[in-house]
């Protein structure tokens, strides 16, 4: 590996001999910590976009670039795109209308794939059957799941809302591997009461279940949330530049060599972010975790000596 870690855009180059490219989707889902199931409010930080403040609306139509807002890349080709069902909970819907819109997603000429974001307690016997049915019938196409693990820890856990035990999350990513498909685990750094070494566990037990891909995510406080009314109310600080970037450097450091880092911060939207506001200036943050990368020599693993593969 050239580089200090291995970016999503790398690991592209590795498997597709060119980069992907994301398009985040609402397929009009919900959540049961909003629906009355687990709860009303949804996860303390969740906003009511539902982390979809970005996607556009779909309904398994073939997508028009030019309707696409926020995409990096417009005119890359066929198969460059990963359909990623990224607003609230995306298997908490009847399995027929599950099966239609992965399978509209994965037939469309732009996508290479699709990515799943989800709750491991919304992953039911029938969605597995459905992405080990999908996944032979789309052989040509990946299926990746994404999970908001956020933390390993059950105290914050429980602060945050998260709504189910650390196994339970075990348990999923086990099934998932089993069936052969990806899961990209979601951490937060920075959450109330988290101290940097609670974080490494986090990071930690990423190793213990080898984990295919990692989304590290800076803390936001966005606004109509309850974490706002914390933070307002001063009951916790939010990161400083300098921590979060040591502290995720410090994670790169522990986590395996073959996981994919596909976020090393977050976008929070504009309009709704309350703190940090340094986190607005997204490409400095990244020249800076290079920059101590480079000069404390650290490289992704480097530290990470009980759970390489035998």
């Amino acid at each position: 590996m050239s580089e200090r870690y291995l970016s999503f855009p790398v690991w592209c180059r590795e498997q597709f001999g060119k980069r992907l490219y994301r398009i985040p989707l609402d397929a009009g889902m919900t959540c049961p910590n909003r629906d009355g199931t687990l709860g009303t409010k949804g996860c303390i930080f969740c906003d009511a976009g539902g982390s979809g403040d970005f996607a556009v609306h779909y309904e398994g139509q073939q997508l028009q670039l030019d309707e696409v807002p926020y995409l990096s890349c417009r005119d890359a080709g066929e198969r460059s795109y990963i359909f990623y069902f990224q607003a609230y909970t995306n298997t908490y819907a009847p399995i027929e209308r599950l099966r239609f819109l992965y399978s509209a997603a994965l037939q469309d000429p732009l996508s290479a794939g699709i990515s799943i974001a989800t709750r491991p307690d919304c992953m039911s016997s029938e969605v597995y059957r459905l992405l080990a049915e999908l996944k032979k019938a789309f052989p040509d196409r990946f299926i990746w799941v994404e999970l908001g693990l956020q933390t390993m820890h059950a105290q914050t856990a429980e602060y945050i809302r998260r709504g189910y035990p650390t196994s339970v999350f075990d348990d999923c990513v086990s099934k998932l591997h089993a069936l052969g498909i990806d899961v990209i685990a979601h951490v937060i750094l920075g959450l109330p009461g988290e101290s940097d070494e609670m974080v490494y566990q986090t990071i930690d037990h990423l190793n213990a279940v080898k984990i295919d891909g990692a989304k590290l995510q800076l803390l936001h406080v966005l606004a109509g949330t309850d974490l706002a009314k914390e933070y307002q109310s001063g009951a916790f600080e939010v990161l400083c530049e300098e921590h979060y970037v040591k502290l995720v450097s410090g994670c790169i450091a522990r986590l395996r060599k073959e996981t994919v880092i596909h976020r090393l911060t977050g976008d929070g939207p504009g309009n709704l972010l309350i703190a940090p506001q340094w986190s607005r200036h997204k490409k400095r943050v990244l020249n800076e975790i290079r920059h101590v990368l480079k000069t404390e020599d650290i490289r992704q693993g480097c530290l990470c000596y009980d759970f390489h593969d035998e």
